[in-house]
């Protein structure tokens, strides 16, 4: 059983449990006379070990509660005849059990943890008149506080040397390349920049670790590369330089964080995250009198009421071009069926690990892939004449200059609906979450990069980069972001500050949309081979929803080449 209570997400409830464990244990230790308080450390336990998805027998459950074993032996033997605990067999013919709260237990213990939080919400964090919902519990803002300005003291007192940088050609990387230059005037140079598009980005970031040659210091991981390259042992693990830097993992989303951790190591520090939500023109909306969408059924209903190909307007644009972005759309749209490319819990994760792939199921040829591929095709039937080479900027394009009524688009491009002077929908666009299958649970896709550096950096100079680092993703330079455009910051301190939140709908929306766990890492798993798989599907993809081939043969075919390729 997951938690279900939407405000009170399965990190935070985690985050409550080691804060209950945190303050108890010095009164056990520091209070004469006093004494473990056995019920209260096992279910504590227990509940940790069902959130983390770990089986916990007896003895270990024991153990945890750093309890005497007789003592915590009759505990857990009442808690069973109460009901409180479940017994779960081992299998494969063994008579011992793991252990599991009983739905009962786990559902006290949320009621009480929602308790800890509000009560923590009205001493800390939350602002007057605000919902509980609005403070995520574990996050490192306070009220109203307002960030300072970005100051080019911050960095200039660094003593850092010239350090060169591979980031992807997008408008954020930009202005961050423009600002660091600014405060950097020293040693800053534009040259110590190399912007490339997002295929060109990989396949240098791939001669570049491969030659092992120092030509950069800082490398652009979009998220869902992050195994391929931290597998090969080309990035190098970070955890040892968080200590002394100023960085602070608990003012991130937790999902967010977790996008650059690969089996328990930290490899990637978050720059920016964008989600992938559907922007309608909320104008025409209101004079039809038309519900926004939030099914795939209303989604083609909407874009067929407003398609008008004799006068050049058009239902909606989304990503049809062959490669990455259909490929991803076909992900996306999966993701809002519940499902992804292969079989794994839908969790966001804190840590990333996967087996071999050779022990991983594919789950590309299914009934919802074929769903997908249905919608996909209803949808270029209601899209713009050039659809099948539609990619992220034609998008954008079609929606701001008043062609589209729909727009599917990540929310750093969509920021342009609003601050570009050449836009024609500027406060006409409503923001809404992706939509789903047939009313299922919102799932909406987190893209964005992290910040990595290659592992042949030698370890003194490491130090320095890491400082360059936490400056550029530091809350006040992530707010000056904000504040000129780019409105998705992955740090709580950013999305709590006033100023922040009033400079775009889109903050506060997905800020929202966070806390009630809605955001999805998982849409592109970042195993090993997702750029195999990525590549193999914007052929298939496409020549399936476009060229004619039939939806069961290109789905088979998928699957085979992605197979065959691993084999091989």
């Amino acid at each position: 059983m997951q938690p279900q209570d939407a405000e009170l997400t399965s990190h935070e409830l985690s985050r409550i449990v080691d804060f209950l464990r945190r303050l108890r244990a010095p009164f056990d230790v520091q209070m004469p006379g006093a004494k473990p308080d056995v019920y209260l450390n096992i279910t504590l336990e227990l509940v940790d070990a069902h959130l983390r998805v770990s089986p916990i027998d007896k003895s270990g459950l024991i153990s945890l509660a750093d309890v005497p074993y007789s003592t915590g032996n009759r505990m857990i033997q009442k808690m069973i005849e109460d009901g409180l605990i479940r017994q779960v067999p081992r299998g494969n013919g063994l008579k011992t059990h793991f252990l599991e709260p009983s739905d009962t237990l786990l559902n006290s213990f949320m009621s009480y943890a929602s308790h800890v939080k509000g009560h923590m919400a009205k001493t800390f964090g939350l602002r007057k008149g605000s919902e509980t919902s609005e403070y995520y519990f574990g996050g490192s803002y306070f009220a109203s506080q307002i960030i300072s300005p970005v100051r080019g003291e911050d960095i200039s007192g660094l003593n850092l040397s010239d350090i060169k940088f591979l980031l992807n050609d997008d408008n954020y990387f930009i202005a961050m390349r423009n600002m660091w230059s600014d405060f950097r005037n020293d040693f800053g140079k534009r040259s110590s920049f190399d912007l490339q598009r997002l295929p060109d980005l990989y396949a240098n970031a791939r001669r570049t670790f491969s030659e092992m040659s120092p030509r950069y210091d800082v490398v652009a991981m979009n998220m869902p590369w992050l195994g391929e390259f931290a597998e090969r042992g080309e990035l190098a693990p970070l955890d040892h330089l968080l200590s002394d830097a100023a960085i602070n993992p608990l003012d991130f989303h937790p999902s967010v964080w977790g996008t650059g951790n690969w089996k328990g190591k930290q490899y990637g520090i978050p720059l920016y995250c964008t989600i992938e939500i559907l922007a309608a023109r909320k104008d025409l909306f209101e004079q039809r009198e038309i519900a926004f969408p939030k099914t795939f059924d209303e989604t083609i209903a909407a874009a067929r009421e407003f398609h008008d190909p004799a006068n050049e307007f058009y239902g909606i644009a989304w990503n049809g071009q062959r490669g990455m972005p259909i490929a991803n759309s076909f992900m996306f749209f999966l993701a809002a069926c519940r499902t992804t490319v292969i079989d794994m819990p839908l969790r966001n994760q804190e840590s990333w690990s996967f087996d071999t792939f050779e022990e991983l199921k594919l789950q590309i040829d299914t009934e919802d892939a074929l769903e997908v591929i249905e919608y996909m095709k209803q949808l270029a039937e209601v899209s713009p004449p050039d659809i099948a080479t539609m990619d992220w900027e034609r998008r954008i394009h079609h929606f701001m200059s008043g062609q589209t009524a729909l727009a599917y688009c990540w929310t750093m491009r969509a920021a342009r609906f609003e601050h570009e002077l050449s836009s024609r929908v500027a406060r006409r666009v409503a923001y809404l979450p992706p939509p789903s299958r047939r009313m299922r649970r919102v799932s909406a896709p987190i893209g964005g990069f992290l910040l990595t550096i290659p592992s042949y950096v030698d370890p003194v100079r490491q130090k320095q980069i890491i400082n360059a680092i936490a400056w550029m993703v530091s809350p006040e330079a992530m707010k000056e972001h904000v504040k000129n455009g780019f409105p998705v910051a992955p740090r709580f301190s950013v999305c709590a500050d006033p100023e922040a939140l009033a400079s775009s709908p889109i903050v506060s929306m997905v800020d929202r949309m966070a806390r009630k766990n809605e955001l999805v890492t998982w849409a592109r798993p970042p195993v090993p081979q997702f750029n195999l798989i990525e590549r193999t599907l914007g052929e298939e993809i496409h020549d399936i929803v476009f060229n004619g081939k039939s939806p069961q043969r290109g789905l088979k075919d998928a699957v085979n080449r992605i197979l065959a390729a691993i084999r091989s």
